[in-house]
């Protein structure tokens, strides 16, 4: 085995260099693993702010498909952090007007009152330099209202209108990159509302579903989203992909089932229940699994793994298992597992 050869361009360590890590280089703070936890430890645990989903000091991503219902979950859970802390909602999806009609008792016009700590800001027109980088202008004038507010919770609603190619990965992963240097510098709590591409209602919802979907899902430390029940049109689901915090509690096999209702003057989401996605999904038709199928043994046919064909189509390995024994009975391709 090859011993690993460090660059030429790279000094040697020396002792003094070894006991005084600092100074060995200014690009990356290095601590021992002991030191690491020992100081952390010291430090107070994150407190979750929505659920187990999102925790404090956390970039979190909500997405799902139009008129499902993120924007309203995503006030409902904004409001609720505000009532011990600021809060801002950074609204790029409604007119204020739109936004208090949402917000209004349709029976006797009562306006619904939101804590005083939870502020809404939608973008000045008049004040955009249209001359300038408007991605790089949306983080720099968010950092600039988050400290003069003192505000550590941000609610971004939503992340295809800061960014018009958040479904080309590049785009969306530079702009990623400006939100998480934002949430390390100040330690702030970021939740990020995204668009889902038009999806099939009989598939689980899966990372891919995610617009942009790898670079934006790696970037974050957790991400759900809301799924809306084929069986029950005044149903949502919200189901968890990704926790750095802990266990996924609200998988496949325990959605967290809402309604949407307007409590007096709030519109919001009512928690009903637990259930399995699988009791959500559409069934198929039978040209619809025709369909599949032939795309399940195209897949197989340039050499893909039921695994990666299960990610490709957005439906479990299960599923493709199911489909190539019905197709080759027991006997599966054995390139294909």
């Amino acid at each position: 085995m090859n011993e690993f050869v460090p660059s030429s361009n790279v000094p040697p360590l020396n002792n003094e260099q070894f006991a005084n890590p600092d100074k060995v280089n200014n690009f990356f703070i290095i601590k021992t693993a002991n030191d690491t936890i020992k100081e952390a430890a010291e430090r107070p645990d994150p407190k979750p702010l929505f659920l187990t989903i999102w925790y404090e000091t956390q970039a979190c991503c909500l997405f799902a498909d139009s008129n499902v219902g993120k924007s309203i979950l995503g006030v409902q859970v904004g409001a609720e952090i505000a009532m011990f802390q600021t809060v801002l909602y950074f609204d790029f999806e409604l007119s204020d007007k739109q936004f208090q009609l949402r917000y209004t008792d349709k029976t006797t016009g009562q306006l619904h009152e939101f804590p005083q700590n939870f502020y809404r800001l939608e973008i000045n027109i008049e004040g955009i330099d249209f001359d300038t980088d408007f991605e790089e202008a949306i983080i720099k004038n968010m950092e600039q209202v988050a400290l003069a507010m003192n505000a550590k919770v941000l609610i971004v609603d939503n992340l295809t209108w800061i960014c018009n190619e958040s479904e080309k990965g590049d785009a969306a992963g530079r702009l990623m990159k400006s939100l998480m240097q934002l949430k390390k510098k100040h330690d702030l709590s970021i939740l990020v509302l995204a668009h889902t591409p038009k999806r099939s209602l009989s598939n689980p919802i899966t990372q891919n579903d995610l617009a942009g979907s790898k670079k934006l899902f790696n970037f974050f430390d957790s991400v759900f989203a809301i799924g809306f029940s084929a069986k029950d049109e005044g149903q949502r689901y919200i189901k968890q992909l990704k926790s750095r915090s802990g266990e996924i509690v609200y998988n496949s096999n325990n959605v967290l089932v809402c309604c949407i209702e307007q409590v007096g003057a709030f519109l919001q989401f009512t928690k009903i229940g637990f259930t399995t996605e699988k009791e959500h999904l559409k069934a198929l038709n039978k040209d619809e699994e025709t369909a599949l199928l032939e795309n399940v043994i195209a897949l197989q046919s340039e050499g893909k793994t039921q695994r990666a064909i299960a990610a490709e189509l957005g439906i479990s390995t299960s599923k493709v298992n199911r489909l190539l024994k019905k197709h080759y009975g027991n006997g599966i391709r054995p390139e294909s597992r």
